[in-house]
């Protein structure tokens, strides 16, 4: 006895099969995480030691000023 596929049910296979991995490499890719971290703080890694942090910039135009100038 032989089964006959369609090709029409590949159209619905292919999105089905892609979900799946989806799916699974999100599972995976959020466990890898997550263990990163267990394993990070059991050692006592800093992933943030080496790096610079850049004060915020803000600029003010003149239109940003109440009306009637500067009553402070």
């Amino acid at each position: 006895m032989l089964l006959y596929i369609d090709i029409s049910a590949f159209s619905y296979a292919i999105p089905l099969i892609a979900g799946v991995a989806v799916g699974i490499g999100s599972w995976l890719f959020l466990r890898f995480r997550k263990a990163k971290q267990k394993v990070s703080k059991t050692l006592g890694i800093d992933e943030n030691a080496g790096k610079e942090v850049e004060d915020d910039i803000v600029i003010k135009d003149e239109a940003d000023k109440p009306e009637g100038g500067d009553k402070e």
